[in-house]
């Protein structure tokens, strides 16, 4: 009988207050979908780093004839210098996982591949491009245990980190999630709001009910009840609305445009989009829970 008695009272609640719960409902999906749209951001960070970072190479430039590096000299690498700096990089293995020797040639030819389509190949002549060292490492964050041991030796002109260009990158990225994070926590309060609007409304036009409630022993948290279950309702709609939206986003913005166009990096799977959906739903049930419990206390004082 109570739990038919709570479940009328739900329902009479729904439709008295059609137009709220609408509108809790709608805000509660674009709030959560807000909120999961960060998530995906963050995740995809995330990958893009694990994936551009297994790539990183530290460049270590050998020095070309007429270089105005003082470790250089005005001269060419020698053969000596260059298998020096071999020898040394080959010391530091574990740390040093491959190097690749780039010569005059390949160097050249690499940047004919790359500007093919591009006047700017026309320009460069192959003695213009130095030969390097390319190191990948064990762990990209060890760069200045090469920099330190290379920078400034006799034969080499220039030590640098690829991993210096990308953390520009993904600190603008970081960026970008951080406005799409307060955008979202600022529709989350929206959502309370709304929520503690709904919930005084629907107290005050059933004040005659909980009265008679309070009237004949009926506990708090039995008045309280139906309120709650009508909050976490909506929410739960509002929270399934959202969660399907970031399905169709992974779906069709990521899986269908983004990833056949942009196929140089990786982008996040499935299991970032369910590993989101239950933090979504978590959040947009309690969100409305505790915003109806605390709003719904001053209603309920015997």
């Amino acid at each position: 009988m109570r739990a038919t008695f709570v479940a009328s009272e739900v329902s009479s609640g729904l439709r008295r207050n059609l137009t709220m719960t609408l509108a809790v409902i709608i805000t509660v999906a674009v709030s959560l979908g807000l909120f999961g749209a960060s998530m995906l951001v963050r995740a995809q960070v995330t990958t893009m780093k694990d994936f551009w970072y297994d790539k990183v190479e530290v460049s270590i430039f050998l020095c070309s004839k007429g270089s105005d590096t003082p470790s250089c000299s005005g001269e060419a690498v020698t053969q000596a210098q260059r298998d020096q700096i071999k020898s040394d990089l080959e010391s530091l293995r574990p740390l040093v996982q491959e190097i690749f020797y780039e010569s005059k040639a390949d160097a050249y030819a690499r940047f004919q591949e790359q500007f093919k389509n591009s006047p700017i190949a026309d320009n460069v002549s192959q003695g213009a491009l130095p030969e390097s060292f390319r190191v990948k490492l064990s762990d990209p964050t060890s760069y200045e245990v090469v920099a330190s041991a290379f920078a400034g030796r006799p034969g080499i002109e220039q030590v640098n980190d690829q991993r210096q260009i990308l953390d520009k990158f993904f600190r603008l990225l970081g960026g970008l999630q951080l406005i799409a994070l307060l955008i979202a926590l600022s529709m989350l309060v929206v959502t309370v709001l709304l929520i503690v609007n709904t919930m005084r409304v629907a107290a005050f036009s059933r004040r005659r009910e909980t009265g008679i409630m309070r009237l004949v022993g009926a506990s708090n948290f039995y008045i309280q009840l139906p309120f709650l279950l009508e909050a976490a309702f909506s929410a739960g709609v509002g929270a399934v609305l959202a969660i399907f939206g970031l399905i169709v986003t992974k779906a069709v913005v990521i899986d269908q445009i983004l990833a056949p166009s942009f196929q140089f990096t990786s982008f996040v799977g499935w299991d970032a989009v369910f590993a989101i959906a239950p933090l979504m739903f978590v959040v947009g049930i309690l969100l409305a829970g505790l915003s109806a419990f605390f709003t719904l206390r001053k209603y309920l004082r015997v």
